[in-house]
């Protein structure tokens, strides 16, 4: 029997180890899916604290629950390590590693590199891995490929590469890791074959296509396609502001359209790994093509100035109520990125924040999920008591709507309120003592 018919009985049956190099809010779900498919999973990370949590049978995610990982932990189909020879006994590698921006904007591909150098370290024949990590297209082919190969062995015949790209929503109940589609492209029909063969064991659905330069350009699609549309509509923001119109109701008449528009709400701001970062992945490869991805950079200028809008919102507010935007209480409600959630990564709440305090304002925030945050280094630790605070600041500043807060209380006991989410909704859109986005 070759090598490639030997893995998929392994798959087939079950039987094949499967390895999770990354266990966040990627690769901690995918681990949990695989586990519950009835494979043994080992996950790999560096963190020593989150494999020590995993393996005493706790999440540390909240879309994972506790009671399902402590479940698995017991059964042995989950375990965790920080030892990246454990490799070496895996037979599916799932490489789920951060891809952020470097601050020259350019992408930072160090926890792929070394994650797949480490990989290449115990990789044997009989072995199918699969990039989950989002990023430019050609990486798994021009990145990945040449440093497995490297180990003298063959792609699609000893072992086979491909790329899904995650599609993690954090928070969200109806879509999960194991019921959204999964895109999946290898590098060979093979790879193609083997990849789809074991991820199908775990989930609901897989799409294949052609190649994993396609799998990789359709992940920045739909993430390029989310940025430009929420760009749409902030610009829309200041366009209202200007013209004295109310963006929500403006949004909302055309929401009434049952075909050809989709509703995007603006914000101030993008949050989250993907949105902000994905399409200027895409920016940034094109470049090297001497091409300039025009919507894409449009986009990112009118999303990353929301911030500085919201900070003008708030400024100006204050001073209808004859306050000095320096020396005023301010209350923040709210630093997730999204809300219900507990993740800061690039959450405009923090470059609010950051913003009303370089301009001399006195900053508390409040969030259900998150109890100490960073600002330029500095940590800051958010109020304990949230409505005694509503009523002592000169203005509450509402970045992050999470649906736990009692906005008619918050209305009711505060004195001036900016809603850059339309939270309040209807109670806010008359009231004198609330400014809307």
């Amino acid at each position: 029997m070759d090598t490639k018919s030997e893995l998929l009985k392994k798959i087939e049956e079950k039987k094949a180890v499967v390895s999770i190099l990354g266990l966040g809010y990627v690769g901690l779900p995918l681990a949990v899916v695989f586990a519950k498919a009835g494979f043994k999973v080992v996950g790999i990370d560096p963190v020593k604290s989150k494999v020590d949590l995993l393996n005493s049978g706790k999440s540390y995610i909240l879309d994972v629950p506790t009671v399902e990982v402590a479940g698995l932990v017991k059964s042995g189909a989950l375990s965790a390590t920080t030892d990246f020879s454990t490799l070496q006994n895996a037979d599916a590698v799932s490489i789920c590693v951060p891809t952020p921006l470097k601050q020259t904007g350019d992408p930072d591909l160090s926890f792929i590199v070394s994650s797949v150098d480490e990989l290449a370290k115990y990789a044997h024949p009989g072995m199918v891995i699969v990039l989950e990590s989002t990023t430019y297209p050609g990486t798994t082919r021009e990145l990945a490929l040449p440093r497995l190969e490297g180990k003298g062995m063959t792609i699609g015949k000893d072992f086979f590469l491909a790329f899904s790209p995650e599609r993690v929503d954090p928070g969200r109940k109806d879509f999960t890791t194991f019921n959204t589609p999964k895109v999946m492209g290898g590098i060979t029909p093979a790879c193609n074959e083997v990849a789809t063969a074991w991820y199908s064991k775990a989930i609901q659905k897989v799409v294949t296509v052609s190649s994993a330069d396609v799998a990789e350009m359709a992940k920045l699609l739909e993430n390029t396609f989310r940025m430009i549309n929420i760009g749409l509509v902030n610009e829309l923001a200041l366009i209202c502001d200007r013209m004295n119109m109310d963006v929500w109701e403006v949004i909302d008449a055309a929401a009434t359209k049952p075909f050809g528009f989709m509703k995007f709400q603006p914000g101030p701001g993008l949050g989250g790994h993907c949105i902000p970062i994905d399409p200027l992945y895409l920016s940034w490869k094109l470049k090297a093509l001497n091409y300039n991805a025009r919507f894409i950079e449009l986009a990112s200028e009118i999303n990353t100035g929301m911030p500085r809008f919201a900070v003008s919102k708030v400024q100006d507010a204050l001073n209808n109520f004859g306050k000095a935007l320096k020396g005023s209480k301010l209350l923040v409600l709210g630093v997730t990125y999204k809300p219900d959630i507990d993740d800061l990564r690039e959450s405009p709440a923090l470059d609010v924040i950051h913003l009303l305090e370089q301009k001399g304002a006195e900053v508390s925030f409040h969030d259900p999920y998150v109890k100490t945050i960073s600002i330029e280094g500095r940590k800051k630790d958010g109020v304990a008591d949230m409505m005694k605070a509503v009523a002592a600041v000169d203005a509450v500043v509402i970045i992050t709507n999470h649906s736990s807060y009692d906005y008619s209380a918050i209305l009711k006991n505060s004195k001036l309120i900016v809603d850059t989410r339309n939270a309040l909704g209807k109670a806010g859109k008359d009231n004198p003592k609330v400014v809307r986005l």
